[in-house]
């Protein structure tokens, strides 16, 4: 397996829901998993807050040579698990294969609106 391909695991220490607010573009965050193995990636997602204990095993595929982007305020690519908004938490992901993972928020709280991303840390 070649290490170039990504990381087993990462780690997003700042998350935060935002409102989904009034405009076409609703606020949100996402994880974004790039797969670049022949394989399919298994990924298992762990949240955690700051009182109350761990959301874990969430699991979740992305195809081989594939992209995949967990929009973390949409259940249906969490298992069901409904994040909370505007709450302070964490994310680890962990990955059977090698894999490449982002992490964006779009924020519309004002008027002019947020967006950025950021690379977490493969540990």
């Amino acid at each position: 397996m070649n290490d170039n391909n990504g990381k087993l695991q990462w780690v997003f220490p700042d998350c935060e829901l935002p409102p989904a607010g009034d405009s076409l573009l609703e606020g949100h965050e996402s994880i974004i998993v790039l797969n670049m193995n022949a394989t399919k990636a298994t990924v298992e997602f762990t949240l955690y807050f700051a009182d109350q204990e761990p959301i874990g095993t969430i699991s979740a595929e992305v195809e081989g040579e594939r992209v995949r982007c967990f929009r973390l305020d949409n259940p249906e690519h969490l298992n069901g698990y409904i994040v909370p908004r505007e709450t302070q938490y964490a994310v680890k992901l962990v990955s059977d294969v090698p894999v490449v993972v982002q992490y964006g928020r779009l924020d519309t709280r004002q008027t002019n609106m947020a967006f950025y991303t950021t690379m977490g840390l493969s540990v």
